[in-house]
């Protein structure tokens, strides 16, 4: 099986790797850089993952509570619609000068949560993130 992490070059702060497209996408809205069009395919985006993608109970494998999250998260090659729907998050990212990278491995490192859709995995050190 494929694994796919949709990313930008832009850095997150918390893993020190390459940020996630919500978070992304997350940062254009903050910056109130969305067009009113752009808005609402964002937020009916938003709510049809909220429907269909279970939110990881976990982001490391330490039981500590205030452990760092370092796991990164990655869709499953068969979550056809999810995928479907982050290439049309990529086109709203792209459109304000960001490129948006597919990454794809067949290692996405020590599975924290999975479920149909997705793995949560603190990268290997060969991961490509």
């Amino acid at each position: 099986m494929a694994y796919l992490r949709f990313v930008i070059d832009k850095l997150d702060e918390d893993s020190g790797r390459r940020q996630g497209l919500f978070q992304a996408i997350s940062d254009l809205e903050h910056a109130h850089a969305l067009a009113p069009y752009e808005q609402k395919q964002y937020d009916e985006l938003y709510e049809w993952f909220r429907k269909h993608l279970r939110k990881p109970a976990s982001f490391t494998r330490s039981s500590k509570a205030h452990a760092k999250k370092v796991a990164l998260s990655w869709y499953k090659d068969s979550a056809i619609e999810h995928l479907k729907k982050m290439r049309e998050l990529c086109a709203i990212v792209e459109a304000h000068d960001q490129r948006v990278v597919v990454l794809q491995t067949s290692r996405p490192g020590f599975v924290v949560y999975e479920d149909d859709f997705q793995v949560v995995a603190e990268p290997f050190q060969d991961t490509l993130t």
